[in-house]
């Protein structure tokens, strides 16, 4: 039986924990196993908390596993809860040492890609750009983090169908919740109820902001996409100080007023120290077939150029290249398929908008890091 038991241990240290990303074995949930003469398998299982939401998952999950073993007649998992020294030896665990405070993204040997996606006025589709280049970026393999930092207006949750998700904490560390091959966590997630106005001043947004940041266990990222309130207030103030080496994205649509105050949106990041990635125009044009001659032209609903005189006017300001990013042409498949919870690069990436963001997850995903500017933590010595 030795051999069969030894056996089990393998197939779960394939078992991964769908929260943490890591094998349960690593993470000291497998309390005991047997097998006894007939081939049938107990395995104890120690959830991270009592009345975990995904224990329906890891009970699957270890089932399947040891099922698939030789050998093995039966499987039978008992679920049961770490206790409060077990939690606190596995938060220790996963923090590394780290202090308890500390944003991992700061510190100077971080190799997270952040970006912010920042926009200077509100109904842009800002939100719907940080969803579908996350979800991007994801499938390519990058290892993805969402942070809706939009605090009064969050809407991630719902474009993501996690209205009724709910964080874990274990011993007052936050898992985000996985979807779609990312994590992702939202003050949305958080309140008692979804119809539950947050109405805070600077100081606690500037609390919840750290507790996203250095509470959250994020794991090992690729990147983290963070979703900015529109404008310039509190949020990108605080964001810019915790995130010294954070890049900017920013969005806009084309037309003169809308290009205006996204220059500000980057201007904003730029006082803060922080480089501009790039630009994003959205609802750039329409494809619409002509009812005179049957073809698809384009048609610009909202102007043109927006975009461009946005990098364009950012790279002089600055003082140093602001590409423009990509077009993303209106799709109203792109609002519906948010609403729906599902976005659209999910349901539908050959639609042109999905693979305009899909071409700029390409873009992102495949580039060098240019360390011009980048904040090192070094400090020279004579």
């Amino acid at each position: 039986m030795s051999v069969l038991v030894d056996a089990v241990q393998q197939a779960l240290s394939t078992v991964i924990d769908p929260e943490i990303r890591r094998p349960i074995t690593d993470l000291g949930m497998v309390e005991s196993v047997e097998v006894d003469a007939d081939g049938t398998a107990s395995v104890g299982i120690l959830l991270t908390i009592a009345g975990c939401p995904l224990s329906n998952t890891i009970e699957a999950d270890v089932t399947k596993a040891v099922s698939s073993i030789e050998g093995i007649s039966g499987v039978q998992v008992r679920l049961g809860a770490m206790s409060e020294e077990q939690r606190a030896e596995l938060k220790k665990q996963l923090r590394g040492g780290r202090d308890d405070r500390e944003i991992p993204f700061a510190r100077p040997d971080s190799l997270t890609q952040v970006l912010l996606v920042a926009s200077g006025k509100g109904g842009v589709g800002k939100s719907s750009v940080t969803v579908n280049l996350a979800i991007a970026l994801a499938a390519r393999g990058r290892s993805v983090g969402v942070l809706d930092a939009d605090i009064y207006g969050h809407s991630i949750p719902p474009m993501l169908g996690l209205v009724d998700a709910m964080p874990t904490s274990v011993d007052g560390m936050i898992m985000p919740v996985p979807t779609m091959g990312m994590r992702v966590i939202s003050i949305g997630m958080l309140k008692e109820s979804r119809d539950q106005v947050i109405a805070w001043r600077g100081p606690i947004l500037d609390r919840a902001l750290q507790q996203f940041l250095a509470d959250v266990y994020w794991g090992d990222l690729d990147f983290l996409i963070v979703d900015l309130p529109p404008g310039t207030g509190d949020v990108a103030l605080s964001l810019g100080q915790k995130l010294p080496n954070a890049e900017v994205i920013v969005v806009t649509t084309p037309q003169q007023a809308a290009a205006e105050v996204a220059e500000r949106a980057g201007t904003m990041a730029s006082m803060l120290e922080q480089k501009v990635l790039g630009v994003v125009e959205n609802m750039a044009y329409l494809d619409a077939e002509c009812p005179h001659c049957g073809q698809t032209h384009r048609v610009d609903v909202f102007g043109s150029g927006g975009g461009a005189e946005v990098a364009g006017t950012l790279s002089t300001r600055l003082g140093y290249e602001v590409p423009l990013l990509a077009e993303v042409p209106m799709d109203p498949k792109m609002s519906a398929s948010g609403d729906l919870g599902v976005p659209l690069i999910a349901t539908d990436p050959m639609r042109p908008a999905a693979i305009a963001l899909g071409a700029l997850a390409e873009r992102l995903s495949t580039r060098k890091r240019n360390l011009a500017g980048f904040k090192l933590g070094v400090t020279p010595v004579g």
